[in-house]
């Protein structure tokens, strides 16, 4: 079985691939090229129906009662067919999104595998709670919890991260016994079709696991998360689009799971280690271009160590690679498409009219030959903004930081909460009981400590405010697919 990703994209419904129809089809742009690199199926508004009833049908016929060793092992050989297919998910991720080789090698591919692998062992060790109530007359009552899945589940995933984020929502999802209709974004929906045929050749059943292609409204992602036989929603994407699907599925009361948008300060304190802390900067503000939602766009810098910390994190962008994601050497990806890359020049411009000084960047790198067509863009750097500028307060999505001075630990923490979102945030000092102390006061679902993006997956992931609802992670997830049902007996 194969998704013939060489020409057509497919749907994935009850478990098979449907013929795509030629009228209803778009382009599979590679990012790095602008050259399309595939024809990919958009579904209608029937074939959305017949992948919800497929998985209604499936949940019924046995999965949501296939005992838990049995999903869990069903995990843990999708995770080894990954790694035996992992240079075919290398290059679906690659087409699909222009990262570096290096990068998907390392990150995105690794995750997918360690996502099916931890969620294994969190379901299959997961307790639940029970309660001795003591009656009258000295008789008792136990109380037990008894966790069902949630059901059909709508996997509305974006095209940053597509492979990793899909499979932090797929994992815990299907070892919790839901059923599940993937919308993969538009721009990058390679690898949930290739997850497909891996989750089919370890034998998970027709229907658990459905992909339906388009775009939002008035497309399969409208169509999926508007849909009455959806039992709830998860979604990692931007705060507009997490508060449309919000309204869409309000008036049926669904449960919701959103990871959103972030505008996510580092503060630098004087006694930082300034090699670690650049070391640490460079990743949080440019890995895969600054598309991850985690990354830093404001660099808070205690005033001592302002000129160190900007000068020391201008040579490292500068010192980027963009170039051909084949190359073992390239640092650097385009953005994921011209239209992004329209959206964050036009905050190049916005830091210009602000008084910003540009540190490095600023503008679109002329690469040429074959790349001359691609959504690049320059890692750029600004100097002189506040709090009250745009650029600081809106989240741009791409290889950009305002570097921001400071004199005191509470004008720090200030600064850095002074925002309606509430991801992430990175600590650097050498005083422990200051990054403890800061880290806490930080209005937001992770904080770091002299580090950025290291992930324990059994801790809670999420964010506050315009960042999200809930958490993903360990139990926490468990959370967010299970419905419990308590038992009271009295003895």
């Amino acid at each position: 079985m194969t998704a013939d990703t060489g020409r057509w994209i497919r749907n994935f419904v009850a478990g098979q691939f449907v013929e795509p129809d030629e009228k209803h089809g778009f382009d599979d742009i590679d990012p790095a090229t602008g050259l399309a690199v595939a024809r990919v199926h958009e579904a209608d508004k029937a074939l959305v129906d017949r992948a919800v009833s497929a998985a209604r049908r499936a949940l019924h016929q046995g999965w949501a009662t296939t005992p838990v060793r049995e999903r869990t092992a069903l995990l843990r050989r999708a995770a080894d067919r990954i790694e035996e297919r992992f240079d075919e998910f290398v290059a679906a991720e690659i087409a699909d999104t222009g990262k570096p080789v290096a990068q998907a090698r390392e990150l995105d591919v690794p995750r997918a595998v360690a996502n099916f692998r931890t969620f294994a062992d969190v379901v299959a060790a997961a307790g639940q709670e029970s309660f001795l109530t003591d009656l009258a007359g000295g008789r008792q009552a136990l109380n037990y919890a008894v966790r069902k899945p949630l059901g059909v589940v709508a996997v509305v995933v974006p095209w940053n991260l597509p492979l990793l984020l899909l499979t932090w929502k797929v994992a815990p999802a299907l070892a919790c016994g839901n059923a599940l209709v993937v919308k993969p974004s538009e721009e990058t929906p390679a690898t949930a079709t290739l997850l497909a045929e891996v989750l089919a050749e370890v034998g998970l059943p027709a229907g658990v696991y459905n992909v339906v292609h388009g775009f939002g409204g008035g497309s399969a992602g409208e169509y999926v998360t508007s849909h009455p036989g959806i039992d709830g929603v998860t979604f990692t994407g931007s705060s507009a689009t997490g508060s449309h699907v919000m309204k869409t599925v309000a008036p049926r009361v669904r449960p919701v799971s959103f990871e959103l948008g972030g505008k996510n300060a580092a503060i630098v304190f004087d006694d930082a280690d300034i090699d670690e802390t650049l070391t640490g900067l460079t990743k949080s503000v440019f890995t895969n271009t600054g598309q991850v939602c985690l990354c830093t766009e404001r660099v808070y810098v205690q005033r001592p160590v302002f000129d160190a910390i900007a000068e020391g994190l201008t040579e490292r962008a500068r010192r980027l690679r963009l170039g051909r994601p084949a190359d073992q050497d390239t640092t650097t990806g385009p953005l994921i498409s011209q239209k992004h890359r329209d959206k964050v020049l036009g905050y190049f411009d916005l830091a210009e009219r602000a008084g910003a000084t540009v540190l490095t960047g600023g503008g679109v790198p002329e690469l040429g030959g074959e790349l001359a067509g691609g959504s690049w863009i320059e890692p750029t750097l600004w100097t002189g903004l506040t709090n009250s500028d745009r650029v600081v307060r809106e989240e741009i999505f791409g290889p950009v930081a305002a570097l921001i001075p400071f004199d005191t630990e509470a004008e720090a923490i200030a600064l850095a909460n002074d925002t309606e979102y509430g991801l992430a945030a990175s600590v650097w000092t050498n005083d422990l009981r200051r990054g403890h102390r800061v880290a806490q006061s930080m209005n937001v679902g992770m904080a770091w400590v002299n580090t950025w993006f290291l992930r324990d997956l059994r801790s809670p992931f999420g964010g506050v405010g315009l960042s999200g609802i809930g958490r993903e992670g360990g139990e926490s997830s468990l959370h967010f697919y299970t419905e419990p049902t308590n038992v009271c007996v009295q003895l």
